[in-house]
């Protein structure tokens, strides 16, 4: 009985097996994967761009000549916000800043020379004045320029440059 039970149970695992095999022959094959999409294309860097020839030109020759272009262009565009008439007598900050701009009218950089650092919001206001204001009249004659000027600021608000000031009570 022992080589019966044997024989039955080699008898089924054959079987067993022949069974798979066949039926591992009928499965349907995996389907291939889509061909994968190419990544995008990132665009490249703006520097790779050439720069747009600049909307405003400026003729100056001298830092000093810049300054004049520099505060028609601020005034311009802060027609709102600048003090007409002369000054009073106390103002609430005077601030002398120096500006370089390269030779598109970007602002590439700022300085204080003399801070009004009693008030800082000041400091800031004129800083954020300046950079909106870009792009200035480009220096095409000296490339780029760094000009200074001094900011007369009322305590409402509204300044005026000293380049095109109404003078001071």
């Amino acid at each position: 009985m022992n080589t019966k039970f044997t024989r039955r149970h080699a008898l089924l695992v054959a079987s067993a097996a022949s069974a798979a095999a066949i039926m591992a022959g009928c499965a349907s094959r995996p389907t291939p994967a889509p061909p994968a999409k190419p990544a995008p294309v990132a665009p490249p860097p703006i520097s790779q761009f050439p720069a747009p020839p600049p909307a405003i030109v400026s003729a100056a020759t001298s830092p000093r000549d810049y300054r004049r272009d520099a505060a028609g262009h601020l005034y311009d565009k802060n027609a709102h916000r600048i003090f007409h008439g002369k000054m009073p007598p106390l103002l609430y900050a005077i601030g002398v800043l120096q500006v370089e701009v390269d030779g598109q009218g970007r602002v590439t950089g700022t300085h204080w020379m003399r801070a009004p650092s009693h008030a800082p919001e000041v400091m800031a206001e004129i800083e954020r004045t300046v950079r909106l204001a870009a792009p200035y009249p480009a220096p095409v004659r000296m490339g780029r320029v760094t000009y200074t000027d001094t900011w007369l600021w009322h305590r409402s608000g509204r300044f005026q440059l000293d380049t095109l000031t109404e003078g001071q009570l």
